[in-house]
């Protein structure tokens, strides 16, 4: 027997719901379709917002020929014999590939000829970024368009037609009284609403009413959102790292669960850490970074789930440390200088002399070594001669940057001007 949520597959553009900025009345997508004239294209889009329906309709209404692939378990042959299969019938069909973010480089490469010679028009479907999973050839030959989670009223209209229809072929009576539950598990995903739904009709025997605790009770766990290769992933770090950075240990702590809660690597997690503390702690507290090769080296130790405590302690630390992008700063300056300034020559007092003719020629020879003076410090000079007095270093604006600033205006004096 089909899923429910194949049974209401919508047909017809009109049928479908959502995604009214693409298929709505006068909008881009709708009126190419409309024309009998469609780009090869991505759907770009979450999982269930109707990338693969979308797909069929435009293949229905086009009357077209419509081939099917899944970049899962499809590989370079399959996509031959299709274009092959085209070339037969003269062309102008549609090739649908399924999560295309799969398909090797390879593979993406053995679709340009037939997409640009127009023998097929090609409709790939994918949960990740295109600009990161699809290449450029290929990329610049199609149209992008990108679809929206599934609103509220859009999930709602879809649980009456579901409800619709369990009713007329069950010849039952369902009162939908809550929707919170099952929409909170769809997360936007009309299948997994649809799945949830299904799953609860199916427990359920004879007329019955949906409350958000019975689907709670039916339904243990939402199955997350979160999918370790997938946009969100990087959306999630990124909530981390930002909480971190801005310094509060309650987002923090609160991104690093939904992390550890959906299976995420800890050394992924630990390694991002020990950036941080460079990139925004640096010498602001130089035991940041400490803690966070520390933290690394114990989730390498220990693993799941006890190094969740070691991650939580480490990521409280970084985000109530004081914070400082000077060093970080510093090295970008310090590139951008020699993109500017190309390979200067090292000033020939700091040169190395490993031969005679070196000596010779006075490699070396006016290098002052810091530890022949008063306090193990004397002013030379250690940059090129076209960089004299240029700072790169701007000590950060904390008690511990402070200090080092005053200790390099004592060495340093009117020379960079700390």
């Amino acid at each position: 027997m089909k899923p429910l949520a194949e049974i209401l597959r919508p047909e017809t553009l009109d049928d479908y719901l959502g995604q009214q900025h693409l298929i709505g009345k006068g909008a881009i997508l709708r009126n190419s379709i409309e024309k009998g004239s469609i780009p090869s294209m991505i759907l770009w889009g979450p999982p269930g917002v109707g990338k693969t329906t979308l797909a069929n309709i435009i293949a229905q209404t086009l009357t077209m020929p419509f081939y099917s692939l899944s970049a899962i378990n499809s590989g370079v042959k399959d996509v031959r014999d299709v274009v092959e299969t085209a070339k037969q019938h003269g062309g102008n069909c549609i090739l649908f590939i399924d999560e295309i973010h799969r398909f090797s480089k390879n593979q993406q490469d053995s679709l340009l000829g037939a997409v640009e010679r127009g023998i097929i028009t090609l409709i790939g479907a994918t949960t990740e970024n295109p600009s990161f999973e699809v290449i450029s050839p290929l990329l610049s030959r199609c149209q992008v368009f990108i679809l929206k989670e599934h609103g509220k009223d859009d999930l709602v209209a879809l649980l009456e037609r579901a409800k619709k229809y369990v009713e007329e072929t069950e010849h039952r009576k369902i009162n939908l009284q809550d929707t919170q539950a099952l929409l909170r598990i769809s997360g936007g995903d009309a299948r997994k609403l649809l799945n949830a739904f299904e799953i609860v009709c199916a427990q359920n025997q004879g007329d019955f009413t949906i409350t958000n605790d019975l689907v709670s009770m039916i339904i243990q766990q939402n199955l997350s959102a979160y999918d370790k290769k997938g946009e969100n992933h990087y959306n999630i770090i990124s909530a981390f790292i930002k909480s971190l950075r801005g310094s509060d240990p309650n987002g923090a702590v609160y991104w690093l669960a939904r992390m550890i809660n959906s299976g995420e690597d800890p050394l992924f997690i630990a390694r991002r850490m020990v950036i941080l503390a460079s990139e925004d702690i640096g010498n602001a507290n130089p035991n940041a970074l400490l803690l966070a090769n520390a933290c690394f080296d114990a989730c390498k130790n220990i693993g799941y789930p006890e190094c969740r405590i070691t991650l939580s302690q480490t990521a409280v630390y970084l985000a109530t440390s004081p914070k400082s992008n000077s060093t970080y700063l510093a090295i970008d300056e310090a590139l951008a200088e020699i993109k500017r300034s190309g390979d200067l020559p090292v000033p020939i007092h700091l040169r190395n002399a490993p031969t005679k003719l070196m000596k010779e020629i006075g490699y070396g020879e006016e290098y002052k070594y810091a530890h022949n003076y008063e306090g193990n410090f004397v002013q030379q000079q250690f940059l090129p001669d076209q960089l004299m007095g240029k700072k790169f270093y701007e000590p950060g604006n904390n008690p511990k940057e402070k200090q080092t600033r005053e200790q390099l205006k004592y060495h340093w004096q009117n020379i960079y001007n700390y």
